[in-house]
């Protein structure tokens, strides 16, 4: 029988970007979603990309500016974003930041 719920409490951890560098941590990867959990120390950058997948950015501390498409989003804790597939994006950390992704279907 298939379990009915999962606990992750890989999300409580403190994780921590060093200067000049982005970190990840996945704590949970199914058929259906898989989460990573990302912190950016000030300044870095993911470039602009895409993903076949839709996805959900759930901004958890700190501040950066999110860029959808040709539209640019000051985001801040406690922002959620849904995203189409195939959305262009990109993330710059003004501060610290840790954020989840959350990306779903296959």
């Amino acid at each position: 029988m298939q379990e009915q719920f999962t606990l992750i409490t890989a999300l409580q951890e403190s994780l921590v970007a060093p200067p000049d560098s982005i970190v990840s941590r996945t704590p949970y990867t199914s058929e259906s979603v898989r989460i990573v959990l990302f912190a950016f120390a000030p300044g870095q950058e993911l470039t602009e990309h895409t993903s076949t997948r839709e996805a959900l950015i759930h901004v958890l501390d700190g501040e950066a500016t999110i860029t959808l498409g040709d539209k640019s989003i000051q985001a801040s804790a406690g922002l959620l974003i849904r995203m189409a597939p195939n959305l262009p994006h990109s993330i710059k950390a003004q501060s610290a930041v840790r954020m989840l992704l959350y990306m779903l279907g296959k």
